[in-house]
């Protein structure tokens, strides 16, 4: 499927390592002997002028990869230091093969003495996959050294200290400039935590056999710009705004316009027939001076509401809404409408007290708004974003985007997937508005909530990024609004 790759779990990825060892003739060491070798390949495409290479290794495969490159690097001239902890001495035969084969080439092996050799460039290859906890005191202090060094640092397969599986990093971790995945993408590798350690993602298939994967069941599906075609189809010649659905957006509380207006705007440009806005009458006017094909009207109270409703195909209902008594009266009637629903922002917090069953909503949750749906703490939500999007979606029955670095789409019954666009600077007050106008429009143009709850995420992430080239910081979420209309017309 264009622009979409799958993402594993550590338990299949293991078990793609013994499905491949076996079709490739039953020898681990094939496998590891052509990890080893794409590992030093990568090295010397990225740093062809790097002559003093450090190897960290640790006892296992992973270690056993950083052998073979090892080996590589020094048959090929440059000046190799494999430094290992005393107590990683290799612990499986397959890397130990590995290191007496690097060390009858006549390389150095040496202990950790609490500081690293000079280097040009570090290699982590120290655990990989194989550690899920917070990592022991010697370990640490080997980690701290490998991130207080000032060469760059290259990761076989994962950054070790990272858990491959949730994308946190329970205790001291590497963080590597490039990490470089063998036969498959790690799920947790794509989301959270892990993204501040992994730096360049790449990955080395190591020619494995298709066979091999034949079964085995992926974790999540990670979205890239090229999945947004299959959605956003051309429309045909005879058409009228009414197939492009009516959205209708209800929020801004007074002194919270500016949300409700975000969101507006944002359906209308990323391609609503129609945009309906409920509001109170202190924003009617700013609103329609901003965007007058909005059809803005004053709301005091659920019969003013109800017409409004009648007419729209998908209601967004969140942005500025606020939580008093007007808020929760137009936040329970919309609930009530049997309509699709996007909800967001205080929406949400309305929504972790309230006992009606969703049919049929998409939840936009960020880490904090997460946490109050599942009665825990961010921290908690972070710790594993696959896990928490899961329970969110099971509890309340619905579609759920959890936003943040590498935001995650989930929902009953369906493979989870994961945004690979975005940037640090969508960290501003409004973003979450504009997501939501993006994934009402889709939902009223006829995509199902899974899929508009995907193709939104990824398209509002994109148009992040394009405004992105003029910098980071100082985005601001109506930027994006430019980028919309052109990234909607694949």
């Amino acid at each position: 499927m264009s622009g979409t790759w799958p993402l594993y779990s550590t338990h299949a990825a293991r078990a793609l390592d013994a499905r491949a060892t076996q079709v490739l003739g039953g020898d681990p060491y094939v496998l590891m002997q052509r990890a080893g070798l794409a590992a030093w390949q990568h090295l010397l495409l990225h740093w062809p002028e790097a002559q003093r290479i450090v190897v960290v290794c640790g006892p296992g495969s992973n270690g056993g990869d950083g052998y073979v490159l090892a080996r590589h690097a020094h048959r090929a001239g440059r000046r190799v230091d494999v430094v290992h902890l005393p107590a990683h001495v290799p612990g499986n035969p397959v890397a130990q093969r590995a290191c007496t084969d690097y060390v009858a080439g006549g390389g150095q092996v040496t202990l950790f003495n609490g500081a690293l050799p000079k280097a040009d460039v570090v290699v982590d290859a120290l655990f990989g996959i194989g550690l899920s906890r917070a990592p022991e005191r010697e370990v640490r202090a080997l980690i701290e050294a490998i991130n207080a060094q000032a060469a760059p640092v290259f990761a076989l397969d994962v950054p070790s200290g990272v858990d491959a599986d949730k994308g946190c990093a329970p205790g001291a971790a590497v963080l590597a400039t490039r990490t470089l995945q063998f036969i498959v993408r790690h799920a947790g590798l794509y989301t959270g935590d892990a993204l501040e350690y992994t730096g360049e993602l790449a990955l080395e298939e190591l020619d494995v056999p298709a066979a091999a994967f034949d079964s085995v069941q992926i974790e999540a599906a990670l979205l890239g710009h090229d999945a947004l075609a299959r959605w956003l189809l051309p429309r045909r010649r005879n058409t009228h705004k009414g197939e492009s659905g009516h959205v209708l957006c209800i929020g801004g509380d007074e002194g919270s316009g500016g949300a409700i207006a975000l969101c507006a705007e944002a359906a209308l440009r990323t391609g609503a027939g129609l945009v309906s806005v409920a509001t109170r009458p202190v924003n009617v006017a700013p609103l329609l001076a901003r965007r007058p094909e909005a059809m803005v009207r004053a709301v005091e109270s659920t019969d003013d509401l109800a017409p409004l409703i009648a007419r729209a195909r998908v209601i967004a209902v969140g942005p500025g809404l606020g939580q008093g008594e007007w808020s929760s009266a137009l936040f329970l009637h919309a609930v009530r409408s049997a309509k699709p629903l996007v909800l967001d922002a205080d929406a949400l917090n309305l929504r972790a007290s309230s006992p009606f069953p969703l049919d049929d909503a998409i939840l936009t949750p960020h880490p904090g708004e997460a946490a109050r749906l599942l009665e825990c703490t961010s921290a908690d939500v972070q710790r594993d974003r696959f896990a928490a999007a899961h329970a969110i979606a099971q509890r309340h029955g619905c579609v759920v985007v959890l936003k943040g670095a590498g935001t995650v789409v989930a929902a009953p019954g369906e493979t989870p997937r994961v945004i690979d666009a975005g940037n640090p600077g969508m960290a501003v007050g409004g973003m979450g508005d504009v997501l939501t106008g993006i994934i009402a429009a889709l939902r009223a143009q006829g995509l199902s909530a899974f899929d508009a709850a995907s193709a939104g995420a990824l398209l509002h992430a994109l148009a992040g990024d394009a405004v992105a080239w003029d910098g980071q910081r100082g985005l601001l979420p109506s930027d994006l609004f430019a980028h919309l209309r052109r990234l909607s017309n694949p």
